[in-house]
This record gives C-alpha cells, sequence and structure tokens, in this order.
C-alpha cells in the first residue's frame, strides 16, 4: 500500500510541477512584446520562408525567440521538451520527421547525403585515452527509402594515432560508395601546427575504408596562421559533384590584429567524379577574402560572394566551370560595417537582413531590423521591410532590444 501512496505522490508531483511550468509560461509571454515586419516594398508573401533566431534583452534579462511567418515565438511558449533539445536546422526537423527512427541522434546536415532513393549519415566519434591518443571510428548509417531498409556500422579511423581532431564537412554517395571530407587537425612536432582535408572512400557493401586520401596539407609556426574554409552550400545534404575549400593564411602580430595575406590565399575546387583538386581562378581584381568567404554560398554551378566595399551591399557571381564573373549586383541596402548583417541564398533570391550596430565606443546599439529580398538574378528587389515591436502590455515601462543570433530560409 506505501508503494501504491508514493507512486500516487510522485505523480501528483509531476502533474503539479508541469501545470505550473506551463502557469508560469503563459504569464511570461504575455508581458513580452511582439516583433513583425512592416512591409516598406513588395509582397509580404515573400516573407513565409523566412526563420529569425534572435534574443530579446533587457539588462540582465534575456529571452530567445523565433520570427516565422511573421510571427514571434519565445522560448517560454514552446514546450518543455523542444526547449530540453533546442531548435534544430529545419532541414533536419524535415528528415526527422519523415525518417525519425534513422534520424535519431543526428543534428549535423554536413555530415547526411539524400536523394531521391537513399539517406546516407557519417560522423568520427573520438576519445581520448588514458595515454592522450585519440580513439576514433567512423559511425557509418545508410537508408534505403523505398523499404526503409536500414545498414549501419562503425570502423576505426585510418591512421588515428596522428590525428587530434576530423570534423566532417561534406558526405556523398558516388558509385555506391561513401565519400567523407573532414578537416582534420594532426599532430605535429616542436611548435609547428598541421592541417589537413581528408577525403575517406567507404565500401557500404563490405563495411570498410578503401581510402584515406589527403586533398590538403599545410604545416606552419606561430606567428602564421592557415585555415581552410568552405563557402556555404545552399543544399548542403543533396547530391554534389564538386566542393570548394579555400587556403585562407594570414600572420597573428603580437601589437595588432591578425592580417590575411591576401596575395597567398586562394580557392580551390574538388570533383568527386574526376578525383581532381584545382585551383578556382578568380579575376585578379577579386582577391579573396576571409570574412568574404565565410559569408560565401555555392550551388555546384555558381559561387555567390558578397562585397561590403561599396556603399551599397553587392553580390558577386561566379561561373565556377568558366571561372569568370558573371553577374555582379547593387542591392538596394547600405553598407555599415558597424552593423550586424546576415545573407542566405536559396529559392532564386538573396536575402539579406540588418540587425543591431554599435556607436563609436563600440557599444551595443538596438535598432529595427532590415531585411532585403532580391531576384538573385537581377537584384530588383522583391521585399523591404523593417521590424517593428508591438508591446502587449501598455503599462510594462521596460525597454527591450533584440539581437539576431541567425537567418535561416525555408526551401
Amino acid at each position: 500500500m506505501k508503494r501504491y501512496l508514493c507512486s500516487i505522490i510522485i505523480g501528483m508531483v509531476v502533474i503539479l510541477s508541469i501545470g505550473t511550468y506551463y502557469v508560469k509560461v503563459a504569464s511570461s509571454a504575455s508581458s513580452l512584446p511582439k516583433y513583425t515586419f512592416k512591409t516598406l516594398e513588395g509582397s509580404d508573401k515573400e516573407l513565409d520562408p523566412v526563420i529569425i533566431n534572435a534574443t530579446l534583452e533587457n539588462g540582465s534579462f534575456y529571452e530567445p525567440l523565433t520570427f516565422e511567418s511573421n510571427t514571434t515565438t519565445y522560448a517560454s511558449e514552446r514546450s518543455y521538451l523542444e526547449n530540453l533539445y533546442g531548435r534544430q536546422d529545419h532541414q533536419i526537423e524535415r528528415l526527422v520527421k519523415e525518417h525519425r527512427a534513422f534520424m535519431r541522434g543526428k543534428d549535423s546536415i554536413s555530415s547526411l547525403y539524400e536523394d531521391d532513393d537513399f539517406l546516407a549519415y557519417a560522423w568520427v566519434n573520438s576519445d581520448i585515452t588514458n595515454n592522450g591518443k585519440m580513439d576514433a571510428e567512423f559511425d557509418i548509417g545508410l537508408l534505403e527509402k523505398k523499404d526503409e531498409e536500414e545498414t549501419s556500422f562503425q570502423i576505426e579511423l585510418p591512421d588515428q594515432e596522428r590525428i587530434m581532431n576530423a570534423d566532417v564537412r561534406d558526405v556523398q554517395l558516388v558509385h555506391s560508395k561513401l565519400q567523407v571530407l573532414t578537416m582534420n587537425d594532426v599532430n605535429s612536432s616542436d611548435d609547428k601546427q598541421t592541417k589537413e582535408v581528408h577525403l575517406y572512400t567507404i565500401d557500404l557493401a563490405n563495411k570498410k575504408v578503401l581510402s584515406d586520401k589527403t586533398l590538403l596539407s599545410e604545416t606552419f609556426t606561430y606567428p602564421n596562421q592557415v585555415d581552410f574554409e568552405m563557402p556555404i552550400d545552399i543544399a548542403p545534404s543533396q547530391p554534389n559533384n564538386m566542393v570548394l575549400i579555400s587556403v585562407i593564411k594570414g600572420v597573428n602580430h603580437e601589437d595588432g590584429p591578425y592580417e590575411e595575406k591576401l596575395n597567398e590565399s586562394k580557392l580551390l575546387s574538388y570533383n568527386y567524379e574526376t578525383e581532381k583538386v584545382e585551383t578556382v581562378k578568380l579575376p585578379k581584381r577579386e582577391l579573396l577574402s576571409l570574412g568574404m568567404v565565410e559569408s560565401g554560398y555555392v550551388d555546384g554551378k555558381n559561387l555567390y560572394l558578397i562585397d561590403k566595399k561599396s556603399d551599397n551591399y553587392r553580390i558577386k557571381m561566379f561561373d565556377l566551370s568558366s571561372q569568370t564573373l558573371t553577374n555582379d549586383m547593387e542591392l538596394d541596402l547600405a553598407v555599415n560595417k558597424k552593423e550586424q548583417n546576415f545573407a542566405a541564398i536559396k529559392n532564386g533570391r538573396v536575402y539579406f537582413l540588418l540587425g543591431n550596430g554599435v556607436d563609436q565606443m563600440d557599444n551595443l546599439t538596438y535598432k529595427p531590423a532590415k531585411l532585403l529580398i532580391a531576384d538573385i538574378k537581377t537584384g530588383k528587389t522583391l521585399y523591404k521591410g523593417e521590424s517593428v515591436m508591438q508591446a502587449t502590455n501598455k503599462k510594462n515601462g521596460r525597454k527591450f532590444g533584440i539581437f539576431i543570433d541567425e537567418l535561416e530560409v525555408k526551401q
């Protein structure tokens, strides 16, 4: 009897706790302002695929929020489980809904490959042993969509005793073999550092690594620095024959900021079909900078770079096959280097968002966010809007500010 009584008490406590949680949620959310975008130009239907993740701030008060379909949702309005696991990439959310069992524990879009017939996954699980060496293995999964037949296995990472870290950056399925591209930090002697880009070919039928090919390797010593960067793939899990990798070289000055060696930086391409690494020859006047690459986008045919050197933001489009500049368009949005800026290229459009800025003393200044949506080919403005705060409680004297964390766009 005592056992049943204990279970009843525990159940009542759980129910009361959940009820208290949702009462607090309703009370908290009702006092927070709502944000919408006021249309200045174009159609507000262009807002449908836009997702903005941000944080509401007021002194020591912080509340995460998501703007989607011109509606604000605060973290306190989401379910307990949604807040427990956090907000996922919308592409991951779609895959979870369609293939829940296979997607369990898989949350990195760069580790996934999807076509009409297959969904594949590759990741590197690693741990440091007692003797300081890395113990690492590939976690591989393949789902045949037609019959939902799943294959999964683990296999040792080759040559792992010399590797400090392996980060999966691209996965492709080529001729029934899984191609896994990683960026590796390598153990080096003395004060040297080595970074490498590897391509592992995995035989899915026989569950073994067929080859480990080093595509790039750079060794350097302080104050020199080398970084590998990849433009953002517009459709990261989709089939793609080519991947772009930039090699950014620079030097760290003790009494000054990091300085990039523009003339030594370069952009390389790797073709999965031809298995060749080639240098992408950009026009000489288009020196490749770290900032432009980090904010760049690629769709397998074109490379899109955002130029902030003019009065207005510009989008430069390079055809990768001819290696020529095919479009250079100006956006109807003035450059302010002290403002947050976010960009996305999808659906034949460029989405550009400006957030908060900093004053002359580098203090954060809250201001309305500006959103521009333009045609990627012509630069024609399809939508232009500005965020507006709608206070839900007029007696609430607090002045809120919003800090943008991320811009996402659904396909």
